[in-house]
């Protein structure tokens, strides 16, 4: 579930492999690793992917399908004008 939920994530951004790697700091051929499946990164890369994305490390790793949007510093106006897209959206 990891590795495509990295892929999609990257593509969601636009981003190609190798601009993921340099925001991470690590090569190309790691990032192509993980999503293929072949190997997993270690705990500190799923922090720094989970904060480069904005989500939770459970729906980086499959285990929550919510993601999430972090509405620290809104109003409750704002946020409620947010909640009418995503009915907007939804519908």
């Amino acid at each position: 579930m990891f590795y495509e939920r990295l892929k999609e994530l990257r593509l969601s951004l636009y981003l190609n492999q190798v601009q993921l790697a340099k925001k991470l700091n690590v090569s190309k051929q790691s990032v192509s690793n993980w999503e293929s499946g072949y190997i997993q990164p270690p705990i500190d890369m799923v922090i720094k992917i989970c904060q480069i994305f904005h989500v939770s490390a459970d729906y980086l790793l499959g285990l929550d399908d919510r993601r999430s949007l972090d509405v620290s510093g809104l109003t409750a106006e704002q946020i409620t004008h947010l909640q009418a897209i995503v009915d907007d959206l939804r519908a």
